[in-house]
This record gives structure tokens, sequence and C-alpha cells, in this order.
């Protein structure tokens, strides 16, 4: 018995293996095929981000980057006239809706669970709307708990700072000063470690993306609050791992035009949502940027830089608006784009997003007008002795 059932056992196996054989091809070339479609899909997505990155040329040698002792002692003369003036109370919305009195006043500045979505949000694509990105949007915001005090101890006239990221903040010695301010708004990757002496250290809010968001985090403090600026519907992927305090997807990672942080280090409480009718508000009434079109692929745009968003946010936000760090001297090619690295300052000229030109032709009226300060003085200098200063777009 033992002997029969060995040759049947033996003769199960044998009439198995050729069928095991047969179908063993077919499961490699299956498997092979789906590694070889993601490779190529890989390869495909890497190759379209390479061509989106902006290629910059090498020029001229390390721009030598010295500030003239008398111009640091106008300067930070004049940061202080700017804080010790009497506050003048919604100030700076008031003469923004005089300019420009065609333009919606926006109620809600960040977006809550409860905050009425009018279906205006979602004719534009990010960042000017959030169009078929409904579901997205509300699961998000049933994320966040909802709209508390804005800042704590609040003074019934606030002055605002935007400080921005260029160069012409290295040496100013200006940190002291721009923490003196009731609001601090700080912009993508702009850090204060190491740099506190021109920029300060205090930081009320931080505004960004996620490509353009700090991988070192060094704000502080229970008031801070992070602006998320949807661009692409995957940037709500990021915001919900970010709240969460989860890992982002080896898939969302593709997506990226560069590495974002895996983690932001801050309450839920502390998140907020930019309310895309702020970049809306921004390009097509204050810098008259033609609507986005729809295109055979994608969408036609010209985004406002982060820098102009942020100031217009600040005037529905404060009382008194004043700018730092913002301006580009394109005539300065060796000049550091940013007070952080060497980047130099004619990489903006390989950016096809934004208009830098209209942008700082907005700015330089406004602080001509008096209706915001540039306390660098590179938009307008009205500190300087001949009343303008050297001529920066």
């Amino acid at each position: 018995m033992r002997s029969r059932e060995r040759n049947s056992e033996s003769q199960d196996q044998m009439s198995c293996a050729p069928q095991d054989i047969m179908r063993t091809p077919k499961m490699v070339f299956r498997w092979s095929f789906r590694q070889f479609l993601v490779l190529l899909i890989f390869l495909g997505l890497v190759s379209l981000g390479v061509l989106r990155l902006p290629q910059f040329k090498s020029g001229p040698k390390p721009y030598s980057w010295r500030v003239d002792h008398s111009h640091r002692k106008l300067l930070q003369s004049f940061v202080r006239s700017v804080l010790t003036k009497e506050c003048r109370p919604a100030f700076v919305r008031r003469e923004m809706q005089t300019r420009f009195n065609h333009s919606n006043h926006v109620a809600e500045h960040f977006l809550w669970e409860d905050t009425p979505l009018a279906e205006s949000m979602f004719q534009y694509p990010p960042p000017f709307g959030f169009r078929d990105l409904r579901s997205k949007l509300t699961d998000i915001l049933g994320l966040l708990p909802g709209p508390a005090p804005q800042w704590h101890g609040r003074k019934a006239c606030q002055k605002c700072v935007v400080v921005g990221n260029g160069g012409v903040l290295r040496g100013l010695a200006l940190g002291p000063l721009i923490d003196q301010f009731d609001i601090v708004i700080r912009l993508n990757s702009g850090p204060v470690r190491n740099f506190s002496k021109d920029v300060g250290s205090h930081t009320t809010i931080r505004m960004s993306y996620p490509e353009g968001s700090p991988q070192t985090w060094d704000d502080v403090g229970s008031s801070l609050q992070f602006i998320a600026v949807v661009y692409k519907s995957v940037d709500f992927n990021w915001l919900k791992a970010m709240i969460t305090r989860k890992q982002v997807s080896l898939w969302d990672w593709l997506f990226f035009w560069q590495k974002v942080p895996d983690k932001i280090p801050i309450e839920p409480s502390q998140f907020r949502i930019l309310n895309p009718e702020i970049i809306r508000e921004t390009a097509l009434d204050l810098l008259h940027l033609p609507e986005p079109q729809p295109r055979l692929w994608g969408w036609d745009q010209n985004v406002p830089t982060i820098g102009i968003s942020a100031l217009n946010l600040a005037t529905y936000l404060c009382d008194e608006v004043s700018l730092a760090g913002f301006g580009y001297n394109l005539s300065q090619e060796g000049a550091p784009l940013h007070y952080y690295d060497s980047l130099p300052m004619t990489s903006m000229l390989h950016q096809p997003m934004h208009n830098v030109d209209r942008e700082g032709a907005l700015l330089r009226a406004l602080a001509k007008a008096g209706v915001i300060s540039d306390l660098t003085g590179a938009i307008h200098c009205s500190f300087c002795p001949n009343g303008e200063g050297k001529r920066i777009r």
C-alpha cells in the first residue's frame, strides 16, 4: 500500500509539474510588465519635473554684499519711527478699498468646516479656486477645529510686517525691530535660526505651500499659525498628512517638484487653509492679470507670488502694513536673491509663473502713496536722501 501511495504521489507531482512550469512564465511576465509600467510612469514624471524646474546658468562671481554703516543707521531709524507712530485703525484696508473699489471684499480669509462655500470658489482650479476638489476640501475642513480668536491679547490697532526672503535683508540688523511688530508674517521656508540678527525670531504666521515649507522647523509658540496655500490637488493630500501626522504616500511624492517636509510640528488647531479668493483678488483685481483659461493640457495661469498674496492677506488682518525684504534688483546679477543662500538675483528671470514687473509696480505705487511702508527701501526708499533710492523691480 505504501509503495502504491508513493507511486500515486509521484504521479500526481509529475502531472502537476508541467502545469506549474507552464503557469510560472505567465506570472513572471505579468509581474514584469507591471514593474515596467510603474517604472515607465515614474521616469516620465521625473522627466517632466526636471523640465519644469528653472534652469540656472552660472553667471558672475559671488556678489560681495556690503552694507554702508550710515545707510543701516538711517534705515533702522526709519523702522523705529514706523513702530512708534500712533497706529491708525483700519487704515490700510480703507486705503485699499478706495484705490480698488471694484474689488470684492473677502469676508472669510481662512476656511473652516462651517464656512459657506460659494459656487464661485469652484470656478477655477488652484490656487484661484477649488475646481473639482470639493470632496477633498470638505475632508480637510473636517479635520480642523472651528474658528477661534485670531491672537490672544489682540490690540485694538495692530501693526503688521510681512517679511520677505530678499537678500536685501542681509547685514541690516533689523531683527530686534521686526520682532516688535504686533504680527510678523513669514513666507515659505525663510529661516530665523542663525539669521535672527537680520530677520528677527518671532513668527505669528508662516504662509507657504508643500514645496516651499521649511524642512527644519524654527517657529515656536502657541499663537503661531501655519497658513496653507493650495496650488494643486496633491497639496490637499500633503496637508492631510501633516494635520493627522501620517506619512505622505510614495505616489503623492511623485507629484511634488522638490522634496516636501514629512512633518509640521504644530497642533491641528494651528493650521489654516487660505481662502483662494485672496489669491484670485490679488491676481485679477490688484494686478489685473488675465483670468486663467482652459487649454488642451492644464490651465493657462499667471500666478501672483506668495509675497504679494501675503501682503493682500495682511491688509485684511492688520490696521497698518509694512514690508521688509521685498524687491528684485535684476541689474545686480550676482546679488543674492535670498538672505539665506547664494542663489543669484538673475534666477528670477527663469521662472514663467510670476509677473514680477507688474508686482513691483503695484508695490511701488502703494509705498509711494503711503498705503504701506517699505522698511528695507528696495521697492521705494522714502527715507533715502534723494527720496527714491535705487529703482528696483
